[in-house]
């Protein structure tokens, strides 16, 4: 199953870094935020990766590309004509495909992009900015078991976002602007969704949030997968120093991986 990640934003919160480069690859422990996701995935055995870029993609673009120069140590022998040799080659495995979804390009706009590359099977979806010990094993399970085509992650955090109601079945009933008072839970990414949802997107001015996830939750289409574990968002230099002090501890609780 594919993973799509959302890369494309401004990131404008955290602009003392994202002025400089695309917020996912705001570095945490010396590694882009958005590698820190995908080893999440990877740990349950998702590889297939498709990151829909938009704001200085050629960044990510050339991250990716050397990503083994990066991470293995190399010899340059300029006297045996510019030889260059990779020793210690660190690998992972996946396959990542990159997708230029346009510079103001909305979310909703930026997954209907991508559906050439996806095709009709269920796929997940996540958000280029926030890192979770979720088990996307369970989440995969609940999603199947009801049927229904969307699931969405419910966080208990009490901070802004978009508010999920959710009834006795887990149905999320309304999806709305989180209010000072208020202690719903919130949307945390971590989506699974079927096929179907790409012909509710308009265009490149959808907003996924405000538009369609709206829209499923007024059909009953929208389940909510309760995670009462760490779930961290990267949307201001608060947030970032505090993920970097948590990876620095050695116990960062997204780590799930060897």
């Amino acid at each position: 199953m594919k993973v799509v990640i959302l890369a494309g934003g401004y990131g404008t919160r955290i602009s003392e870094e994202s002025h400089l480069k695309p917020k996912p690859m705001v570095e945490i422990g010396e590694k882009p935020i958005l590698w820190h996701i995908m080893k999440g995935y990877s740990a349950y055995g998702f590889n297939d990766f498709i990151i829909c870029c938009g704001y200085k993609q050629h960044m990510i673009k050339e991250w990716f590309a050397d990503y083994y120069l990066y991470n293995s140590d190399v010899t340059f022998d300029f006297t045996d004509d510019n030889r260059m040799t990779v020793h210690n080659n660190v690998a992972e495995p996946w396959k990542v495909t990159l997708v230029d979804t346009g510079l103001d390009t909305m979310t909703g706009g930026r997954i209907k992009r991508v559906e050439k590359y996806i095709g009709n099977s269920s796929f997940m979806l996540t958000y280029g900015d926030a890192v979770s010990d979720i088990d996307i094993n369970k989440l995969l399970e609940f999603h199947k078991s009801h049927g229904k085509l969307a699931t969405i992650t419910a966080i208990s955090v009490n901070e802004r976002f978009g508010v999920l109601d959710i009834d006795d079945e887990n149905t999320i009933s309304s999806f709305r602007e989180k209010s000072e008072e208020d202690k719903s839970r919130i949307s945390g990414g971590f989506m699974v969704l079927e096929p179907e949802i790409f012909g509710y997107i308009e265009g490149d001015s959808t907003v996924f949030e405000k538009t369609i996830l709206k829209r499923l939750a007024d059909e009953g289409e929208l389940k909510a997968y309760g995670h009462d574990g760490f779930w961290q968002c990267m949307d201001t230099k608060r947030e970032h120093d505090r993920l970097e002090e948590l990876w620095a501890s050695g116990n960062a609780p997204w780590k799930i991986w060897d």
